[in-house]
Formats: C-alpha cells, sequence, structure tokens
C-alpha cells in the first residue's frame, strides 16, 4: 500500500495463510458452529486477523477487496458479510489474472466446504443486469488496490472476470 513490491516475507505470509485457511477452514467452520474454539479455529482466526493484517501493511491489497467495494453499490449485496463479498471478489480475480486451473478447483472447492458465495445468485444478484455489473467494475477500477494485480485491469475485463467467476460456480452447483 506504499507503494514499490512485496518482500518475500510478505509473499511468504500470503502462501501460509492460503495453506493454513485451505488445511483447517472446514473443521475451523464446524467448530465456530458447534460453539468450541479448537485450534483449527485458532489457526483460521489467526490467519483472519493477524497474519492478513501483516501482509495488507506489507504487501497491500489487490482485485478481491476493489471488486468489494464495488458490490457495495448495488442495494441487493447491502444483507452480505464483507467476507462473502470479498470471497466472490477472490473468484473473479482468479479470472482475471488467468490463474490455472489447480488454482481455481482448490478456490472453487475451499468455498464449497466452507459455505462461501460462488455465485451472483449467493450474494443477491441473481439477474444482475450487465449496466449494474459495469457500476461494480468502475467503482472497482477506482480504487488504487485493483492496480496491484500484474494484468492490466480495466472496468471491462471486471465485467468478464466476474461473469466468469459466476458462470464457473453455477457449473460446479449443477
Amino acid at each position: 500500500m506504499s507503494g514499490g513490491y512485496g518482500s518475500v516475507a510478505v509473499f511468504t505470509l500470503a502462501r501460509l495463510c492460503y495453506d493454513l485457511l485451505l488445511e483447517h477452514g472446514v473443521a475451523a467452520r464446524q467448530a465456530c458452529e458447534s460453539g468450541i474454539v479448537t485450534p483449527a479455529l485458532q489457526h483460521v482466526t489467526e490467519v483472519s486477523i493477524l497474519l492478513s493484517g501483516l501482509g495488507f501493511e506489507s504487501g497491500g491489497l489487490a482485485a478481491a477487496h476493489a471488486i468489494h467495494d464495488g458490490l457495495t453499490a448495488l442495494e441487493q449485496c447491502h444483507g452480505y458479510y464483507h467476507g462473502e463479498k470479498v470471497a466472490f471478489g477472490v473468484l473473479a480475480s482468479l479470472f482475471l489474472t488467468d490463474k490455472q486451473g489447480k488454482t481455481v478447483d482448490e478456490v472453487y472447492s475451499f468455498c464449497g466446504l466452507v459455505g462461501l458465495p460462488s455465485t451472483f445468485a449467493d450474494i443477491g444478484l441473481d439477474g444482475v443486469s450487465d449496466d449494474d455489473l459495469m457500476k461494480v467494475a468502475n467503482i472497482a477500477c477506482a480504487k488504487e488496490t485493483i492496480h496491484n494485480e500484474l494484468a492490466p485491469v480495466t472496468p471491462e475485463t471486471v465485467v468478464v472476470s466476474l461473469k466468469a467467476a459466476n458462470t464457473e460456480g453455477t457449473r460446479r452447483k449443477g
């Protein structure tokens, strides 16, 4: 967020967050639903608060949070949590940055296992118009964080990535 490139330490923290979420996310959700604190819940809490905060301070944000900010402009999304909108932003960013199939599969599978949204319908946008998607994309692209991605980002590429994320989520649910 302060300019420049992220350090090796930041990318190591990001990888650690990703790995811990994949390893402990399902058990953490189960613990939370049961009202108990387990090591898995403690790991995911640490990832969500401490490690992600350190990563943000040292490496910044990118498309997922900018897309969240765009989604907040649509009234249909107001009843959804910050993390749910960021999760859909993560899925869209997979397509925005042309991630490989293994990563796409891992992230979609994780979202399914822990109950995070993977379609427009999951965040109140069933039947969303192209105009509304462009509103989301314009707001997202007005945020400096989306331009931390290595690929060039435009409102048009964000709309395509949102639609691709929804299409993949719908395919996996079908």
